[in-house]
């Protein structure tokens, strides 16, 4: 276990602080599983109506990654401003960004409207949505993480990743009900628009709570710690260093590989499997995506509490290594194509893979980070392997099953190398559990 230190908390400010949180994580988690599961469902029609139906799925997925790649842009310029002028001041700006492209995306024409502007707009929105999401989540769990006690950080910065639990609950719930509700040239005409417009009342009562919370305390302590190292060191030339020679970020990287691949193979790209392969109704992914989120209010804070009491690094060794073994059989019980056996199934890879890591990372990344940079690396090191596992992970999942006959085996072997990464990086690190947030220096 890491060195640790008590913290004074202000309960009420925690409180607030982890309501801020908690509603910027359901609205980037709703955003989230809107359009993956619109990219799965009705934008192959809706925006590529020219392509076949494995290739429209595929460009799909291909918009889905771009909002990735603006999510790393995001995470340095809005990082740097977290760690420079102060962690609130840079999550009012991703809610806003994060917020209004949403909204804005259910006002877009469609491709027989206007042919190649509505796919354009689509990715226009999608980048500029992935601009404010690229700092949101790591800005957020950087603010709860600093206002926590150690003896309980890892459990309260679990709530606030049920954030997560809430925003895929209400998009798949918001889906659910429009694809029971309306008839299929309905949906392809204004119902799909319906849940786009729904994170605009998020975004509202997430920035009502958020202009009542005050700044981290360690930016207080930081400012001062810094003030010391320049009067000590002002007779000496100092480069800060490079961020790829930060060690901690190639354990950070390491250790949300998993979670992040996990979750774009089971909450995006299994969606137009189960649909488009498996030839089964669109509201069965939907319906194991609810039960699942309904499910992980338990998951996420036992892991956190977990996580606090046997430290982090055990238990992201326990959870990735048991969803390495646990992938073929949940591959071959989906395959089955009996309705519950598949939503069990799916149910289990979602609290193991994706939720009970997600209920490790943020804090452990904040633990993993000095202070000096601490929101700019935890951001990047969420969305370095967010792009690359994510973003194209259901692109490259979509080419191989359709280069393998729709066969169910790439999928399975993609969710055991995702899971085996964070394995090794977990074994081959330190346990920072409960160290000093306002240490300026990384923990490796």
């Amino acid at each position: 276990m890491a060195d640790k230190k008590s913290y004074e908390v202000d309960t009420k400010e925690l409180v607030k602080v982890a309501a801020s949180g908690w509603l910027g994580t359901a609205m980037e988690f709703m955003d989230f599983q809107l359009y993956s599961l619109a990219a799965a469902i009705v934008f192959d029609e809706v925006f590529f109506p020219d392509s076949s139906p494995a290739m429209g799925l595929i460009m799909s997925m291909g918009t889905y990654g771009a909002g990735y790649v603006a999510r790393l842009v995001g995470a340095y310029v809005f990082g740097r401003i977290g760690d420079k002028i102060g962690r609130r001041t840079v999550l009012f700006v991703t809610i806003i960004l994060m917020g209004l492209a949403s909204t804005l995306i259910g006002f877009l024409p469609t491709y027989q409207s206007v042919g190649i502007m509505a796919p354009i707009g689509l990715v226009t929105l999608r980048i500029v949505q992935g601009l404010g999401a690229g700092a949101e989540i790591s800005g957020a769990g950087v603010m709860v993480a600093e206002f926590s006690q150690v003896k309980n950080r890892g459990f309260i910065g679990s709530l606030v990743c049920l954030g997560t639990s809430t925003g895929t609950l209400l998009a798949n719930l918001i889906w659910s009900i429009i694809l029971t509700s309306v008839n299929k040239n309905d949906l392809m005409t204004w119902g799909w628009r319906i849940p786009f417009f729904a994170s605009f009342i998020v975004m509202i009562a997430a920035v009502l709570i958020r202009i009542f919370v005050k700044e981290s305390p360690v930016m207080a302590e930081k400012k001062q710690l810094l003030a010391a190292e320049r009067e000590k060191a002002a007779d000496v030339q100092t480069k800060e260093k490079p961020i790829l020679e930060h060690k901690s970020l190639w354990v950070a990287l390491g250790l949300r590989f998993g979670q992040a691949g996990n979750s774009g193979l089971l909450q995006t790209y299994l969606a137009g499997f189960i649909v488009t392969v498996l030839s089964l109704q669109k509201t069965v992914t939907t319906n194991a995506n609810i039960i699942s989120s309904i499910v992980s209010f338990a998951t996420i804070p036992i892991v956190g509490y977990l996580g606090d009491k046997f430290g982090r690094r055990r238990m992201y060794m326990i959870l990735s290594l048991a969803m390495a073994i646990y992938a073929v059989p949940m591959m071959l019980l989906i395959e089955s194509k009996n309705t519950i056996v598949l939503t069990i199934s799916m149910i289990i890879g979602l609290n193991v893979g994706v939720q009970g890591l997600f209920a490790l990372e943020n804090v452990t990344l904040s633990e993993l980070f000095g202070s000096k940079n601490r929101v700019t690396m935890v951001s990047l090191a969420k969305e370095i392997a967010g792009v690359i596992a994510t973003g194209f992970g259901p692109l490259m999942a979509a080419t191989w099953v359709a280069a393998t006959t729709n066969s169910w085996w790439p999928v399975a072997l993609m969710i055991i190398v995702f899971s085996l990464i964070t394995f090794g990086s977990a074994y081959v690190s330190k346990d920072v559990t409960g160290r000093d947030l306002n240490k300026l220096e990384d923990a490796e």
